[in-house]
């Protein structure tokens, strides 16, 4: 297993690991370390344990060690930290499901030893309860390992904004942010509840070893707060700075806030790798306001890069380096224009010899290091039905525009985000078509298409899961809104490819893992199509976590092919929530105006994600084509700021590198 990589210049101990997968393997390791010497002894475990997205690699994990490895949890003794309030057991929103359906049905655990705040518990009950469940750990000698995560707002369980350090076990209120963060697995923030039983802060310090656990550039700017800054109210997490044993787990994306990943050159001597210096310079640039060509002696010193400049100097050395290396970046053509769409390339070297001055002629061909004459395969992975266009239709538009090739695989039906309304609407659609055309809609004895959908969503009550006929017209929705993004951007239907993989199978927002035929159907399109270059969604802190599987499986994938020989590129591109940045870009595709503006029609074509989306992603509530045309605004600008060409607006990629 991957070592962990203990982070400097943070007031509590912090590790960093490549990916989240491989955190929570450490994180579930030392459990399982732990859990066998206590079991050797005859002694109890005590963990305390949290719920959501971030834990669930780290429960996998443990049922993987409890099913393959003998891990015996019998002996185990769990405290959940928070419970929604009210809440019946029985809803899908409980945590007491939630980890019965994630951990303890899959784990010996025994029932009398688990332990989760009541959400069934009458208003004039809460304030024993909560006594009773403090109490309770201290009578088990306390909790052994405690896991948390971290909420945006800095929260660990529901220890909101204002809670005090001696907090215990109570019903809180939850902060607006908190509520609007979780809408997404309520379906709508109205059905959030407002209030929570939580542990409080001075029980989860009582813990004799804490591991918070976060991943995903969406959680970096909090953790930069709790291990950076001073202890305080505002961020409960901020409190673990004061226990003795607590240790914050991190995969690359959560600690690119923190000194020592953003700014190393401030933490102590550095190695000055090109990557590094790259970093460096470009962040220099930006914060004194200068081109890189521009950059002096004295900028270099005033913002602690003495020992750069001394080993890599002078400053005009350093930035006409860093200048050409972003200038490499630039590509119109990101794969090459094929001949027969912009003639051949003797026509184009020799351009138009029948002017009579001796001044060069005027050339609107591309250069010619952008020209190789052939039409090339391009295959786009997009894990919903719009990341395609959202994330890269420029590009996309661009590639079809020079010849090439372009199919768009689909890898989810995105059912899940549609809006019940959209349903009755397209229903009501196709009966009435078919009335309109003398036709009548096929009846089963539960009645019509229409029919059905009606009477369950009629019933449906707020966060259920849909039926079968509803998932398949949500489905059928974003395929047809797929196909017309994709035509919209040049690429005909005969060219899409609908996957529809088996991990999204579940009608709710959680998702299960990546499934070994997923992978299968995904090296079987790969050595269908062989592909010349390959795009993925890279943007894995995706707070539905659908990219992250999807991304993974395309992984996995390539692997194979590459072991049989088949070697396409393979570049990444952000989804609607990030951006690469300025210094990691290694493609960068201009778009004209003429470009984002088909960009932002093809994104349009998405009716049922249009003006307000079913799952916005947090905190923005912009609209997927507003966070595209802002974003690639925004990149091109940064590259104008560097002292780069002045392009009206930028795609960037990174290439996949396996090692």
């Amino acid at each position: 297993m991957t070592s962990p990589h203990p982070l400097p210049h943070t007031r509590t101990r912090t590790v960093k690991f490549p990916t989240a997968a491989v955190a929570a393997r450490y994180v579930a390791k030392e459990i399982d370390k732990l859990v066998r010497a206590r079991n050797a002894a005859g002694r109890t475990t005590v963990l305390g344990l949290a719920t959501g997205s971030t834990p669930v690699g780290l429960y996998r994990e443990l049922i993987r060690l409890h099913k393959d490895e003998g891990l015996d949890l019998s002996r185990v003794v769990t405290f959940n930290l928070d419970e929604y309030f009210p809440m019946t057991r029985e809803s899908q929103h409980s945590y007491f499901r939630w980890m019965h359906e994630t951990l303890f049905g899959h784990v010996n655990i025994k029932w009398e030893n688990i332990h989760i705040p009541d959400g069934t518990l009458k208003p004039d009950e809460v304030d024993a309860a909560c006594a009773e469940y403090d109490e309770k750990i201290q009578a088990l000698g306390g909790i052994d390992i405690q896991i948390l995560g971290i909420g945006r707002t800095g929260h660990i369980a529901f220890n909101e904004p204002g809670s005090p350090q001696n907090s215990r076990t109570r019903l809180v209120t939850l902060d607006s942010i908190t509520r609007r963060d979780a809408a997404d697995g309520f379906f709508g923030e109205k059905n959030v509840p407002h209030h929570a039983l939580t542990m409080g802060v001075a029980s989860i310090l009582e813990a004799r070893r804490v591991f918070l656990m976060a991943f995903g550039e969406h959680k970096a700017g909090i953790v930069y707060k709790a291990l950076e800054q001073a202890p305080t109210e505002a961020i409960s997490a901020s409190f673990l700075q004061d226990h003795k044993d607590a240790t914050f787990v991190l995969d690359e994306a959560a600690a690119a806030e923190l000194t020592a990943i953003k700014r190393p050159w401030e933490v102590g001597p550095c190695e000055w790798t090109p990557e590094l210096v790259r970093k460096a310079v470009v962040a220099l640039s930006l914060t004194v306001k200068k081109g890189l060509q521009k950059l002096n002696d004295d900028d270099f010193r005033d913002h602690h890069l003495y020992e750069l400049l001394r080993e890599k100097g002078p400053a005009e050395r350093i930035g006409e380096a860093v200048f050409h290396d972003r200038m490499g970046t630039i590509r119109p053509c990101p794969a090459g224009r094929a001949a027969a769409r912009g003639g051949d390339k003797e026509t184009r070297r020799q351009g138009d010899k029948s002017g009579t001055t001796s001044s060069p002629p005027l050339s609107l061909s591309p250069p010619l290091d952008e020209d190789n004459g052939e039409a090339k395969t391009i295959l786009v992975f997009s894990p919903h039905p719009d990341d395609d266009v959202i994330s890269m239709g420029g590009t996309i538009i661009r590639l079809v525009e020079q010849g090439h090739k372009v199919h768009v695989a689909y890898m989810t039906s995105g059912n899940v985000a549609v809006f019940d309304h959209d349903a009755r609407r397209f229903v009501d659609f196709v009966d009435e078509f078919l009335q309109a055309f003398g036709t009548t809609a096929e009846q089963s004895s539960a009645g019509t298409i229409k029919e059905r959908v009606y009477q369950f969503l009629d019933a449906k009550k707020a966060g259920e899961r849909d039926s079968a006929d509803v998932l398949k017209v949500k489905a059928v929705i974003r395929a047809t809104e797929a196909r017309a993004g994709a035509l919209a951007c040049g690429i005909p239907p005969d060219q899409l490819e609908f996957m529809d993989l088996r991990f999204y199978h579940t009608g709710t927002k959680t998702k299960n893992p990546i499934h070994p035929k997923d992978i299968d159907d995904v090296v079987e399109l790969l050595k269908r199509l062989n592909p010349d270059q390959v795009y993925v969604a890279g943007e894995l802190s995706d707070p539905h976590g659908t990219h992250r599987v999807c991304a993974e499986a395309v992984f996995a994938a390539a692997r194979r092919i590459r072991a049989e020989g088949l070697t396409p590129d393979v570049w990444l591109y952000k989804g609607a929530w990030e951006e690469w940045e300025a210094h990691e870009i290694e493609m960068a595709v201009p778009l004209s105006p003429e470009v984002l503006e088909r960009k932002k029609q093809a994104i349009f074509r998405h009716q049922s994600q249009k003006d307000r989306a079913m799952f916005p992603g947090g905190f923005d509530r912009r609209e997927f084509w507003q966070r595209a045309e802002q974003r690639n605004l925004a990149t091109a600008r940064t590259y104008d700021a560097l002292g780069l060409p002045e392009y009206y607006a930028l795609e960037a990629f990174v290439k996949w590198n396996d090692g």
